[in-house]
């Protein structure tokens, strides 16, 4: 079947067309949880959502028992939604037991149950391999993702901040939602979370202004950003990798710290290209930075060289992959601090 997008998702639910399967492909939990949320109330009465909504996971082994679910009527209800998550590890079986699986989920979707929903969620699929083939032919995808082309990712983050605004009845003055979507990179979830408490912030006036954006979000983690950038360009390892352990320890998310240092690493290539700007005020407009943001960018650009800053963009995408791909989030920021604090001849060597 085709591939969507949750919108189109919704139109379709909206005229109430049919739909057997699904697979919600893609490293965006926001948009998964949107798309779980309108699947369930278009096709499931809440009165009867305890026994019509079950969730199983292939990473436990629990694919045949989802298929089992799907073709068993549920209590007091016409139909139910079966979630089978985490799809992606049906690819890691051994080659029996994935052949095994594939064939027994390929059975289901050539005859699905006609009061059953069934939908498979993954972050990711080998489309070279039977798994992806056969749900790209036999289900509707949904592309719970922002893409990878950065100005795609900011324009469709700046979208999603005006639509969750709406839901929380506020409204941002112009520009401030680009500030945060910047500033969030594109993380959806970090981007409702923000926009709830500068909703609650904001009370009667309705209203979120810039300078709300700046105060309450984007000057403390900007300064995290930063101060860390400080430590990157004198390859301090050690007091780096004591500042990544105490962002932990607080609770700092790792993948949205990827995603900010990814944001800083490319603001800092673009400083190194300016020409004829000696301050924040010059470089504003160019680098689409608040001036005293761009100043900071001016300044960590002329301590860190083009060179390095491009291999750290590229560790960056690395770390962000191996976290998507589950793997121990301390290991893979320590990892990440120590390539990045790496002396000049080694990364430039590794390019």
């Amino acid at each position: 079947m085709a591939q969507v997008s949750p919108e189109e998702l919704l139109e379709r639910l909206e005229r109430g067309k049919a739909i057997p399967a699904l697979l919600l492909l893609g490293e965006e939990p926001y948009l998964r949880d949107e798309c779980r949320k309108q699947l369930i109330e278009r096709f499931v009465p809440e009165a009867a959502r305890t026994w019509a909504v079950s969730r199983y996971s292939a990473s436990r082994g629990e694919t045949q028992a989802a298929l089992d679910q799907a073709q068993t009527m549920a209590m007091l209800s016409p139909q139910q939604v079966v979630f089978l998550e985490e799809a992606e590890a049906i690819e890691k079986l051994g080659e029996k037991n994935r052949d095994e699986t594939v064939a027994q989920l390929g059975a289901y979707l050539e005859n699905p149950a006609p009061f059953t929903v069934l939908v498979v969620e993954a972050t990711g699929l080998d489309q070279r391999m039977r798994l992806g083939k056969l749900l790209a032919e036999k289900t509707l995808v949904v592309a719970c993702g922002l893409g990878d082309n950065p100005g795609e990712r900011q324009t469709s983050a700046v979208a999603f901040a005006r639509a969750i605004a709406n839901e929380e009845s506020v409204e941002f003055e112009k520009g401030a939602a680009e500030d945060l979507a910047e500033f969030v990179a594109a993380d959806l979830m970090r981007l409702k979370t923000e926009i709830v408490k500068l909703a609650t912030h904001a009370g009667e006036k309705k209203f979120i202004s810039r300078n709300d954006v700046s105060s309450l979000v984007i000057s403390e983690k900007t300064t995290t950003v930063w101060e860390l950038a400080d430590l990157l360009a004198a390859r301090k390892s050690a007091k780096a990798l004591e500042f990544l352990d105490r962002l932990l320890r607080d609770g700092e998310e790792p993948l949205p710290m990827v995603g900010a240092m990814a944001w800083m690493y490319r603001k800092l290539i673009e400083a190194t290209e300016l020409k004829g700007v000696s301050n924040g005020y010059q470089a504003a407009r160019a680098l689409g930075m608040r001036p005293e943001q761009a100043e900071l960018a001016l300044q960590a650009s002329r301590k860190i060289p083009k060179a390095q800053l491009l291999a750290g963009l590229s560790a960056l995408q690395k770390a962000d992959d191996r976290l998507k791909g589950g793997k121990d989030p301390r290991t893979v920021m320590e990892f990440l601090v120590t390539e990045l604090t790496m002396n000049r001849a080694a990364t430039v060597a590794g390019q």
